[in-house]
């Protein structure tokens, strides 16, 4: 044989190679239409084009600019980016995200929203175990709560010389008199929104480490908690969070809620609101949002919201069996909205699923009793570990039949794992700035997202925590780990298939399910034709 003929031999060889390398990816962009295909190859353009240029440039507070950084140092740049724009409502339709299928909802409205609502409510006050000074402002942690009229207090503010450790003082008496040294109000506003999220210096320098993030990342909760389990706050909160997600192009979500305590309280100031209030006000917001949709005409741009059931894994195995009947007397009264069951926490210090299987076995029969369906979807491996417990419970979510895999990061360490969820189509709820910010990879480009899209495992980008983290809506994890940056074999077309998956691997079922990929795809082919216009 010649030279030339055993390079050609290598060639076809090699791309006969690369396509059955390929073949297993669910964005193949042979799939796509003439238009998408098009899209695809000017958003590469716009993507090479903003790495050679504008993540070049020097940055004065960003010493090292590349693509796909941690996010709360780089999102500065990601919204000047024309890729950010293009994702967002900018100039042409924004792209249509498809399903949040992994939030809190505790953790889910702009912590400056959340505020203003709570500056509303007399009924709100505030304490913390030591007078605020200029020199703890930055550590100590308020706490919220509604008291009863007849404890209403009078107290000055947190700052005063004559305020008293752990003593109630109203909301509105705390800003107004928050020490002018300090800076007044508008510094009472920096400080409780800053204990409701984590900045740069806490993610990359002073919280460092994984057990020090998750320290700082529970805080956030504790603190919001008692702004948010107030009932006059509750309904309002949903509908924030309802809002400002379809304005970023969610069309249908699955909200985790922690059910850990029993009561909300209610306008009285007094721990008397059952969960099952909690679900007639989402409902009732729920049907009141989509009503406005209608009167709108943009029916199509939402189709509804289902909550996943949830408590603490802190719990023990004999109090886990109140929730889950809880969850099964819920799903009873409110099929519509119960999607499913998941116990959520710091996978590396709270119990593995492997001490809870009893009730969870036990959950199973007795909704066969019941004549109900509640689908397992389980954290499990949002942990750095092989062979861990955080990493074991992969296992066990799988033997359980979770339906999707919250995070799921440890799971490319898996090959039989791997291959279990993509032929039982199980899919994994990826949250890549979450994984970011509590520190299981350093940058996108070092996250596992492309190896799961390579091994054709269904992905589901999610948000996770976005009111901590300042990622509100999708559009940042799409910019982020949507591979628009970490990867050069996927671009659009893959956006468009992990938008497209999440509905297809939601709890939603038959007609609603067909309903809800037709309204997307119509959606789609729409911003695919802004992108085109644009560019012409």
């Amino acid at each position: 044989m010649t030279i030339s003929s055993d390079l050609e031999v290598h060639r076809q060889a090699r791309a006969t190679l690369i396509d059955e390398d390929r073949s297993l990816r669910r964005d193949r962009l042979e799939r796509a239409s003439d238009a998408e295909v098009k899209a695809d190859h000017l958003v590469r353009e716009i993507r090479a084009a903003e790495a050679a240029t504008i993540w070049q440039q020097e940055h004065p507070s960003i010493p090292h600019p590349f693509p796909g950084m941690e996010f709360l140092t780089g999102r500065e740049i990601i919204v000047k980016t024309r890729l950010f724009a293009i994702l967002r409502k900018v100039r042409i339709p924004g792209m249509p995200k498809g399903a949040l299928l992994h939030c809190h909802l505790d953790a889910t409205v702009n912590a400056s929203v959340l505020l203003k609502l709570a500056l509303k409510q007399p009924a709100l006050h505030v304490r913390v175990t030591e007078r605020v000074t200029s020199s703890n402002v930055g550590s100590v942690l308020p706490e919220f709560r509604a008291l009863p009229r007849n404890e209403y207090s009078d107290a000055l503010g947190l700052t005063d010389d004559s305020y008293e450790p752990s003593s109630w003082v109203s909301l509105t008496n705390a800003r107004k008199n928050f020490n002018s040294s300090l800076g007044g109000p508008e510094r009472f506003d920096e400080w409780v929104i800053g204990a409701m999220m984590i900045n740069p210096t806490e993610a990359y320098k002073t919280h460092n480490t994984i057990k020090k993030i998750w320290q700082k990342f529970t805080s956030t909760f504790l603190v919001s908690m008692g702004l948010i389990r107030f009932a006059p706050i509750f309904p309002d909160y949903i509908r924030e969070f309802l809002k400002s997600s379809i304005e970023d192009g969610i069309s249908y979500i699955e909200a985790r809620i922690n059910f850990l305590y029993k009561h909300m309280i209610g306008e009285d100031g007094k721990e008397n609101v059952p969960h099952r209030e909690w679900l007639v006000m989402f409902d009732r917001v729920l049907n009141e949002v989509k009503a406005e949709m209608k009167e709108q005409g943009r029916v199509g741009e939402f189709i509804g919201a289902r909550i996943i059931y949830s408590t603490i894994r802190f719990i023990t195995p004999e109090e886990l069996k109140w929730y889950l009947e809880d969850c099964i007397a819920l799903k009873k009264e409110f099929p519509h909205l119960i999607a499913g069951f998941d116990l959520v926490g710091d996978e590396n210090q709270l119990k593995p699923l492997i001490d809870y299987i009893e009730p969870l076995l036990w959950f199973r029969q007795r909704q066969k009793e019941e004549g109900v369906d509640i689908p397992f979807i389980f954290h499990a491996g949002e942990t750095l570990g092989d062979g861990s417990p955080a990493d074991n419970n992969l296992y066990d979510a799988i033997l359980l039949g979770t339906k999707r895999i919250g995070h799921g990061f440890s799971l490319v360490k898996h090959p039989k794992l791997i291959e279990t969820c993509r032929q039982k189509g199980i899919a994994l709820e990826v949250c890549p700035i979450s994984n970011e910010i509590l520190r299981l990879t350093s940058s996108m480009p070092m996250h596992p997202l492309p190896i799961l899209l390579n091994y054709g495992v269904p992905v589901a980008l999610c948000s996770d925590d976005p009111a901590v983290f300042g990622n509100m809506g999708l559009t940042f994890d799409f910019f982020q780990a949507g591979v628009l940056v970490a990867s050069e074999v996927t671009g659009l077309s893959t956006l468009g298939q992990l938008a497209r998956d999440s509905l297809e691997y939601s709890t939603l079922e038959g007609e609603e399910k067909r309903r809800a990929l037709a309204l997307w795809e119509s959606q789609w082919n729409r911003f695919i034709a802004g992108i085109l216009e644009e560019e012409h």
